[in-house]
């Protein structure tokens, strides 16, 4: 099976990760040089090395896996993918857009699939000639540790292409969970206001963000506070969800905290920007 992947960040590069010990992948990245593209396979190198150090891999799938990945400019090099899964920003218009190109370019028999945290499948599915091949395929950062990928069909996807979504799923390691298509599908519909909320008791001067998160960890046995890991999401990307949340539902519990939304505007995003609720090197 051919697969490609369009976005060379932390999202697209994980799901490289985990797709190309088992299938030849290629990335879809913009304003190719010699030295971007030495940058993004020096990662993913990085991150199987690290693997076959702590002997989860051998040298050898190691040095098949990194063969089986290539890197392009432009939308019609995917032409010939069995699979293609959009990894690019929360923006619909982003995503629509990179979704018309495809439908235009790809063979008829591509399964077009994002990679989405909240929106709607069927809208962004809207814009293609194949809705029935378009679905939702949400996996977690960072992606080669996080064991869940939701599976989100839209109104008009087929059974055959949900079945190939599962199927790959569980080839690669991970654990499909297949939900109705709604805003922010489960995990972020429930985890998503949580860190809105947190965010809300830091604004509110209930208590300090280190208080917060150390409260959440003992308290409720969270692995990480929710302002640690609305730094690791990003705040950009949980505004989004936010938004996403409270236009659909038009319900007050879903609207963004005053302080969320300023940090935002201020460029404070988290690890992505160096500065978020902590400060990164």
């Amino acid at each position: 099976m051919k697969i490609g992947v369009i976005g060379s960040g932390t999202m697209g590069l994980g799901i490289v990760q985990v797709a190309a010990p088992f299938h030849e992948v290629i990335i879809k990245s913009r304003n190719l040089t010699d030295e971007k593209i030495a940058k993004i396979m020096g990662k993913v190198e990085k991150a199987y090395a690290k693997n076959v150090s702590k002997e989860r891999m051998t040298q050898e799938d190691m040095d098949a896996a990194m063969k089986r990945i290539s890197i392009v400019e432009e939308f019609k090099d995917l032409s010939d993918c069995d699979i293609v899964i959009e990894a690019a920003s929360e923006d619909p218009e982003v995503k629509k857009d990179y979704f018309r190109q495809c439908d235009e370019l790809c063979d008829a028999k591509t399964i077009l699939a994002t990679n989405t945290s909240s929106l709607s499948i069927t809208d962004i599915a809207a814009v293609t000639n194949r809705p029935a091949k378009v679905i939702g395929m949400h996996f977690f950062n960072p992606v080669p540790a996080m064991k869940l990928v939701e599976i989100i069909c839209g109104l008009h996807t087929d059974e055959e292409t949900k079945k190939v979504i599962i199927d790959l799923t569980n080839e690669i390691g991970k654990t499909p969970v297949e939900v109705e298509e709604a805003p922010g599908f489960v995990v972020n519909r429930i985890l998503i206001p949580m860190i809105n909320e947190g965010i809300g008791i830091v604004g509110d001067g209930v208590a300090s963000v280190e208080d917060v998160d150390t409260a959440m960890k003992l308290g409720a046995n969270h692995p990480m506070g929710p302002l640690a890991l609305a730094d690791l999401i990003g705040l950009d990307v949980c505004l989004a969800i936010m938004d996403v949340l409270y236009n659909d539902y038009h319900d007050s519990k879903y609207r963004a905290h005053v302080l969320l939304r300023k940090m935002v505007r201020g460029g404070k995003l988290g690890r992505k920007s160096g500065e978020g609720f902590y400060k990164y090197d």
